[in-house]
């Protein structure tokens, strides 16, 4: 098999795996649907290792596979772009998938749609791969579009509750702002560049640098910056970032396994993804770069903070989430887009790894997601309790796990960072720091370590995920080991989250890796100042170890133990004297009831204003008055159509007098 199939390979398998489970699945067995699906992506894993391998060897590919439209010299085609950032990304998103196919077995069991979901899954992956493949901007907004749309499907898999279908809708509508923004950039590309394919765009950006339009008024903007900027606001919809991040905590309504595909290493890092694809565009203005620095670090900080104060356990790393992709973003923002496409592939490992522990503890739990009905269970689940600390760990920047080595990365390039914005970053990724290691060892303290509460009664305001075996609610009080489907799937997530830093750290931020699929000015090259001071992982530990990041993330620790563990009753009393700051923070400052007041409010005041006074006045009005005119025409026309001769007479004389007095006067 030639280079070029096992290209077409990595995607289609997973796309025909969909379709066969999707139409025919309910009417096979049970298992075919996950051995189908989950034999699919092992293919497609298995192919993305042997093209990571020879892309190592320095074969790189960049050529359409079909071309189905050619109008005004503007060619549109389906084609791969194969190198150093591609081959990492099918690795990292083929891996998340097959483990989170295999634990989808034990999850999803007694599920009635355990085929649709597995070819939904499926069929995310699929798109994902098209996405991350493209060599052009049309098949990157096909792969854009079609990950928003399984995501649709798979955070309203339940359709039967209101609050999954609200969630669905609400991430839909969120991500069709972000697109709009979208497209928007690339119709600026293509108007101005003259081509959809990657190639000729990049190299065409140092010419049109200086290039500027007019969009209103007088002033003149930067094409590339407004360009940017677009591409950007989609960037801002799919990976949630301030303010389009509403929707991602809502999509926890989904089943678990989705939230870890979606919020690891597919759907929330195509954003990521896309920046880091266009450094070439988003190099030649600092202006965009700036604002990307500033969304970012917003995220970072004050998306974290609220993982501190909720207690649905996959809300709190939904939270995490939104924070880590903050750090991804303010990486790309300081122009270490190595340095953000490393995070993003820790963050694969690991977070995935946290979500499928949250959902290995609801299963235990049987289907309770409310912390407050949690505890004690480390000594009934000790695999699950094992894994999590580790990815707890690695999302606390504790060396020597995979996320100290990005994350630390990622702070020490903001601060040597010369971009608009980059002070405020600084501060806001360092404090996020403590902010972090807070809330992942509450979550730990709070799920295993305490009293076992999960033996009271629960909560009235609990947060239950579907179960199919306690319709009537009944509550269960001895947890147990999740089957192996559930836990081999944490282990082999916990290898990475552990070793992938050791291993990584060197080739992508001081190696030659990336190549020329990753572009950076001079002016901008944080990590070139970074590599000065590079003297081997076991110097960057030891660096890590004596500077103050490391015991800003031991404070956070400290604080959650003492609060957690030492005095459990004192974070009450705190939020009780906290007063108007905690409420904001539980009402998630205040976004979604905002957005349903303005935007979802004002929709429909607009649509009521339309409907009272335009239909219900103007248009009725007309209507209505052309029918009582017309209804006043034909009483007066039905006099003279009485039947009697004089009548008919009378009428034709004034006819004839009205005739010649209109001709007499002109």
């Amino acid at each position: 098999m030639t280079m070029e199939s096992l290209y077409l390979v990595v995607p289609m398998v997973p796309l025909l795996a969909s379709i066969l489970v999707g139409l025919w699945g309910t009417k096979m067995p049970r298992a075919a649907s996950h051995w189908i699906t989950i034999l699919a992506v092992a293919i497609s894993f298995a192919a993305s290792v042997v093209i990571f391998r020879d892309v190592l060897a320095g074969h790189d590919y960049n050529g359409d596979l079909y071309v189905w439209a050619n109008t005004g010299g503007v060619k549109m085609a389906v084609g791969f772009l194969i190198d150093p950032l591609t081959a990492l990304m099918l690795i990292v998103v083929t891996f998340v998938s097959l483990m989170v196919h295999i634990y989808t077995i034990g999850y999803m069991a007694d599920d009635d749609g355990y085929s649709r979901f597995f070819s939904y899954i499926c069929l995310f992956t699929f798109s994902m791969l098209m996405l991350v493949m493209s060599n052009n901007f049309l098949q990157l907004f096909f792969g854009w579009e079609a990950v928003g749309l399984v995501s649709y499907l798979l955070i309203g898999f339940w359709f039967k509750r209101p609050t999954a279908i609200y969630a669905n809708l609400k991430a839909f509508i969120a991500n069709r702002v972000g697109d709009f923004g979208f497209i928007l950039g690339i119709g600026l590309v293509l108007a101005y560049f003259g081509s959809m394919d990657y190639a000729p765009v990049f190299a065409k950006a140092p010419e049109l640098a200086k290039t500027t339009i007019n969009i209103w008024g007088s002033a003149e903007w930067s094409l590339l910056t407004v360009a940017c900027i677009c591409l950007f606001v989609g960037a801002m919809g799919k990976s949630a970032q301030v303010p389009l991040h509403v929707w991602l905590p809502d999509s926890m309504e989904g089943p678990t396994p989705i939230s870890a595909l979606i919020h690891a290493a597919t759907m929330v890092t195509a954003g990521i993804f896309m920046v880091a694809r266009m450094s070439p565009l988003f190099e030649q203005s600092d202006v965009a770069l700036g604002l990307v620095t500033v969304i970012g670090a917003t995220g970072a900080l004050f998306l974290g903070i609220l993982g501190m104060v909720a207690f649905d356990i996959k809300r709190v790393v939904a939270y995490s989430t939104l924070s880590q992709l903050g750090y991804m973003t303010v990486a790309l923002g300081v122009s270490s887009y190595a340095g953000a496409i490393f995070h993003l592939m820790t963050h694969a490992f690991f977070k995935a790894l946290l979500f499928l522990g949250a959902g290995s503890v609801i299963i235990a739990m049987h289907h309770e997601q409310d912390m407050r009905n949690m505890g004690g269970l480390r000594r009934y689940m000790p695999i699950t309790y094992f894994t999590m600390v580790i990815g707890g760990l690695a999302l606390c920047g504790i060396p020597p796990f995979a996320g100290f080595f990005s994350k630390d990365s990622i702070i020490e390039a903001t601060q040597l960072s010369a971009i608009p914005g980059h002070g405020y970053a600084y501060f806001c990724v360092v404090v996020g720091v403590f902010v972090t290691a807070f809330y992942t060892f509450r979550l730990l303290y709070m799920t295993f370590h305490g009293e076992e509460r999960f033996r009271h009664p629960p909560l009235p305001n609990a947060y239950v995920e579907h179960d199919a075996h306690d319709e009537r609610g009944e509550h269960h009080a001895e947890p147990r080991e999740s089957p192996w489907v559930v836990t081999v799937p944490l282990i082999m997530l916990a290898i990475p989250s552990v070793l992938a830093g050791w291993v990584a750290i060197e080739p992508l931020l001081f190696g030659d890796y990336f190549k020329e699929s990753i572009v950076v000015l001079p002016a901008h090259d944080v990590l070139d100042k970074l590599k000065e001071e590079w003297h081997g992982v076991g110097a960057f530990i030891g660096h890590g170890l004596l500077s103050g990041v490391l015991w800003i993330a031991v404070a956070g620790i400290a604080a959650a133990t003492y609060l957690y563990l030492v005095n459990p009753k004192l974070p009450s009393r705190i939020a009780a004297r906290a007063g108007f700051i905690y409420t904001i923070l539980v009402n998630n400052y205040y976004f979604d009831k905002f957005n349903d007041w303005f935007f979802a409010g004002g929709a429909r005041r607009i649509g009521n204003l339309f409907s009272d006074v335009g239909d219900g006045k103007i248009i009725e009005g007309i209507v209505n008055g052309s029918a009582r005119t017309v209804a006043w025409w034909g009483s007066v026309m039905r006099q003279m159509q009485s039947g009697y001769v004089y009548h008919y007479a009378f009428t034709m004389i004034i006819g004839l007098f009205a005739l010649l007095t209109w001709w007499v006067v002109r």
